[in-house]
């Protein structure tokens, strides 16, 4: 279920703040975050955000397409190892 208009977008202050004034600065450094529920301003166009999955931290260059996602989505969060080996069986001989 998609989040009420008149709320607006939910995007974490504290990220917000550390986006806003590393881009300030000209600072190219990412910037941690656990916010993964967090959607994607307009204002982080360009930097770099090192998004936890659980385990560890993937960073993210964020740009103009990623916009009004969640920065969840572009860290998975599990890794996909295949589906079950198909073995080839031995002929028995009769």
């Amino acid at each position: 279920m998609s989040r009420s208009l008149k709320k607006g977008p939910y995007i974490d202050e504290q990220l917000f703040q550390k986006v806003a004034d590393k881009k300030r600065n000209g600072d190219v450094t990412p910037v941690k975050t656990w916010a993964r529920d967090s959607q994607i301003a307009p204002e982080f166009v360009g930097q770099k955000i090192a998004v936890h999955n659980g385990r560890k931290f993937i960073e993210v260059s964020i740009t103009e397409g990623m916009i009004g996602h969640r920065l969840g989505e572009f860290s998975p969060t599990r890794t996909f190892k295949g589906h079950g080996k198909i073995t080839k069986r031995v002929a028995e001989k009769t």
